[in-house]
């Protein structure tokens, strides 16, 4: 017997009358025989005929029977008293499982599942209850450390990565439960399984490593040059005033580039820590893109280009954070000034674009140069960090060969997606689409903007 039944077998007897209070069937046969020898022993003894032995004999097993076996009503407030324990043990444990801060799942000896908490159910997507853990955690690991504890082993942690919706790593630890401590070692009654969210401390030391290894190649080559202009001024430009003026204004540029690329760093760093976290406030991206449109044109009108901007069936609600929104069409919009061709019209186009695809209904924001194009073979490389597809134009123009990996990670997070499409010698379109939260007011006019 467990030590919840005997728990609950005593609480049950504690509450019943004494008669219901029930005797082992040993020690009923025990006291009939004690009651068979007295009648034997008074009827040798006595002069009594035989029969009145025989009648009080009968008499004790029956007061002894009636006695020792509960009727029917006290069998039911048995039963009924068994049942609510089992209720209040069941929710003593959900309480439990409902407070502890990782998602947990408890499963049978079967793998289904028979309790979890909220956060198992956010972590899992189609966890439900009553059935088999496998059918939604598809991880030979963890699959296999179930198998080994249901069969009464122990399994190490168990480390495995998802890679849908989004990136994230888990530590799972398979636990046994034991109702009866005693039977520590057989197989268990029921297994839990908790799962301790990796992703943060994993990106942290991605983040490190990367950090190092990126800072430490782009910014040997401007060190490098103001170091041989630093020894150039110390030594025969030392009174060469002309020189020493162009030299300055050299390494200020070279001081300038390591700044920016400190800060796209950093910023990268911080957009990746929180990839795993979806923004959940509502913005109006037209008007994200508005603000962009307005910051960049006096960079257009240095670079003789337009920015026009078409904006139909404004408001257009996103889940998003603001800032980061703002980045990305800062990094889109620039690059198309930038690398578009002086004297060119930069087109900022914001519709919706109906379902296809398999894909819902989404806000759909584009940006179109009219450049010299890009090559099909540079194309699928372009979001990676510092690849340039000219390095000598991009330096020369400022870039860190960063702001494209910026664009990806944040919309990586805000769950948003990039196409590029590009011809030689007729322009790029960069097109980012997103989730749209409301439909907007069909009947806003049309917004055309022109930055000149």
């Amino acid at each position: 017997m467990s030590v919840i039944d005997k728990q609950e077998r005593s609480r049950i007897a504690a509450t019943l009358p004494a008669r219901v209070r029930l005797l082992p069937d040993g020690g009923r046969l025990w006291l009939i025989g004690v009651s068979a020898a007295v009648c034997i022993a008074f009827a040798v003894m006595s002069d009594a005929p035989w029969w009145l032995s025989a009648v009080a004999f009968l008499a004790l097993s029956l007061t002894i029977f009636v006695t020792s076996v509960p009727s029917s009503d006290s069998r039911h407030r048995a039963d009924f008293s068994a049942n609510n324990l089992r209720r209040d043990l069941d929710h003593r444990s959900a309480l439990l499982i409902a407070a502890l801060p990782d998602p947990c799942v408890v499963v049978n000896r079967r793998g289904v599942v028979v309790m979890h908490n909220e956060q198992a159910a956010s972590a899992i997507v189609g966890l439900r209850m009553g059935e088999p853990l496998s059918f939604v955690l598809r991880v030979p690991a963890v699959t296999e450390a179930l198998r080994l504890v249901l069969a009464g082993g122990r399994s190490p942690a168990v480390h495995f990565g998802e890679r849908v919706p989004i990136e994230r790593s888990f530590e799972a630890f398979v636990e046994p439960i034991h109702v009866n401590p005693s039977s520590a070692g057989s197989i268990p009654d029921y297994v839990l399984i908790i799962l301790h969210d990796e992703t943060k401390r994993q990106r942290l030391e991605t983040m490190r490593v990367d950090f190092i290894a990126n800072a430490s190649h782009e910014l040997r080559t401007p060190l490098a040059s103001l170091l041989g202009f630093i020894e150039t001024l110390q030594g025969p430009a030392r009174n060469d005033t002309p020189a020493r003026d162009r030299f300055l204004g050299i390494m200020r540029q070279q001081a300038l580039r390591m700044s920016r690329l400190i800060d796209d760093l950093l910023s990268l760093s911080h957009i990746e820590l929180n990839a795993h976290v979806r923004p959940q406030a509502v913005i109006d991206v037209s008007s994200v893109v508005a603000q962009t449109v307005d910051a960049l044109s006096p960079l257009a009108n240095d670079n003789q280009s337009r920015l026009q901007l078409t904006c139909e069936g404004a408001p257009f609600a996103i889940r998003a954070e603001r800032d980061e929104i703002y980045r990305v069409f800062e990094n889109l919009i620039e690059n198309a000034i930038k690398y578009g061709g002086d004297g060119q019209t930069v087109r900022i186009i914001i519709d919706r674009e109906p379902a296809q695809d398999g894909f819902a209904a989404a806000v759909r924001v584009s940006v179109v140069d009219q450049g010299p194009g890009i090559a099909p073979e540079h194309l699928p490389r372009l979001t990676e960090r510092f690849y340039r597809v000219d390095t000598q134009t991009s330096r020369a123009k400022g870039g860190t060969g960063l702001g494209l990996a910026i664009v990806k990670h944040i919309l990586a997070r805000h769950r948003a997606r990039l196409t590029i499409n590009s011809t030689l010698a007729e322009g790029s379109t960069f097109c980012v689409r997103f989730d749209e939260v409301f439909q907007g007011d069909a009947s806003c006019h049309p917004i055309v903007k022109e930055g000149s």
